[in-house]
């Protein structure tokens, strides 16, 4: 991964979000950070799945194969909620569109910036009536 000027100031934002999980060590906030965000993987659990009719759609994705499922995140500035909100959209291959399952933890949004411009693509580790986590391949 190139590391950049932008790469490494959304990294620091990373660092202080981090911060107050670890108790206000700062070292260990942006040691994790860095960490994250040279993973060739990062696994994350995605929040919102149990809002609308969410379980109903993760029910039907757990009949197809994991390669056949399409999923892309998709920021949303205007999401009165967090401008930094991330979306995490799915589709089956070949289906008629995408349907929002839920969205990218707040904590990890800075991580998935911080990876660059274009948003990286996404493996479904698995979806279930439980929660849906995503594998973001880096």
């Amino acid at each position: 991964m190139k590391m950049t000027i932008e790469t490494k100031r959304k990294v620091m934002a990373m660092g202080n979000r981090l911060t107050a999980k670890f108790e206000g060590d700062r070292r260990a906030a942006f040691v994790k950070a860095w960490e994250l965000v040279k993973k060739s993987e990062i696994e994350i659990c995605v929040n919102g799945v149990t809002f609308a009719n969410r379980q109903e759609v993760l029910k039907r994705l757990a009949k197809y194969e994991p390669a056949q499922i399409k999923t892309v995140l998709v920021p949303e500035p205007d999401n009165k909620f967090d401008k930094n909100a991330i979306a995490v959209k799915v589709g089956v291959n070949f289906g008629k569109g995408l349907f929002t399952i839920g969205y990218i933890p707040k904590t990890f949004t800075a991580v998935v910036n911080a990876i660059g411009s274009n948003l990286p693509a996404l493996k479904v580790l698995s979806g279930d009536i439980f929660g849906a986590r995503l594998a973001l391949a880096v």
